[in-house]
């Protein structure tokens, strides 16, 4: 937010605090407060539901019911809304996600360690748990990094972040991206087009990440180059990768052997990220993944780091948290 909409903002609400935890945002336009309230309120309820406090809409006031500490979080995301119904005229669901993430994210790099924050020319992406911040140490210290854990919980996305960085800063000469490219056998035959048209539609997440963290026209540049290769599994077998930094992602749909050959093409002055969602294997039988048994087999090894997530780690919308403890609660029992 620039200083400009920061004083034109400040001009238009008012923050009154109560002894009794509620805080209370006095509008002065009843059109910025019609917008950032919604129709119905709905605006106000999916706030409401994700920041976990009671929220009122009274008069020309919204009224902030829960700890300080949360009160304040969503006095700055109403802040934010406003922002962004003053710029674009409207706000939309995924405006509200984004006003909750950016200042709890805010709160967190109060008391973050600035080392595990990793910086790219679009943004500085911050781990927001503990297994985060342990697997991005993990990323940036041990040889081989192996993660298991739901959708959502920032394996791949902060991988790419390390390896991006670690290239920028010419620690290593090119990161090396890949996956299973079909669920069981790779078998692409059947796939119109040349072979990048034929695997790029399950390397699309790979690519995602990396034009999230820089500029799209530079991406493609590295990659017509050669610093940043994007290949299906199948096609690393009899390298040996040096100076690189190498993901496989997707690695619950990688057999043992698979996961095997990927692990020792590392060569010198090399990583390795063996990424995978156990709850997502799409092989024919489950008990042909290689993943889990990659992290039993290696976890004893110094130079190899395992690290688990759960469904306290998902960063996405919410609900995809409370959706993956759903289904994880279930298969336990």
């Amino acid at each position: 937010m620039n200083n400009t909409n920061l004083k034109k903002i400040n001009s238009t609400l008012k923050f009154v605090y109560s002894d009794n935890n509620s805080l209370s945002v006095i509008f002065h336009d009843n059109d910025l407060l019609m917008g950032v309230v919604g129709e119905f309120n709905e605006n106000l309820k999916e706030l409401e539901k994700i920041t976990n406090t009671s929220l009122y809409s009274r008069g020309n006031s919204i009224i902030i019911k829960s700890t300080p500490e949360q009160n304040e979080v969503t006095k700055n995301a109403i802040q934010f809304l406003a922002n962004q119904f003053i710029n674009n005229g409207s706000i939309e669901k995924k405006d509200i996600i984004s006003s909750i993430d950016k200042f709890m994210i805010e709160e967190k790099v109060k008391n973050q360690n600035v080392s595990d924050i990793i910086k790219t020319p679009k943004k500085s992406v911050i781990p927001r748990s503990e297994k985060q911040k342990e697997y991005v140490r993990a990323l940036r210290q041990s040889d081989i990094t192996i993660s298991a854990g739901p959708a959502g919980t920032g394996k791949t996305f902060l991988a790419v972040a390390v390896g991006l960085t670690m290239l920028l800063d010419k620690k290593i000469e090119r990161i090396i991206l890949s996956r299973p490219a079909v669920e069981a056998g790779e078998r692409l035959g059947f796939l119109p087009g040349d072979m990048k048209e034929k695997v790029d539609p399950y390397l699309r997440p790979l690519y995602d990440s990396l034009y999230d963290l820089f500029d799209f026209e530079k991406i493609q540049r590295m990659i017509e180059i050669g610093d940043i290769e994007i290949a299906p599994l199948a096609f690393m077998r009899g390298r040996t990768l040096k100076n690189s930094f190498a993901i496989l992602d997707e690695a619950q749909n990688a057999t043992d052997t698979q996961i095997k050959m990927f692990l020792t093409r590392i060569g010198e002055n090399s990583k390795i990220v063996i990424n995978g969602d156990p709850s997502q294997i799409d092989l024919p039988h489950k008990n042909m993944s290689g993943l889990n048994k990659s992290k039993k087999l290696l976890g004893h090894l110094k130079e190899i780091s395992v690290v688990d997530f759960d469904h306290s780690d998902v960063v996405r919308h919410p609900l995809v948290s409370k959706i993956v403890k759903a289904y994880s609660d279930k298969e336990n029992d």
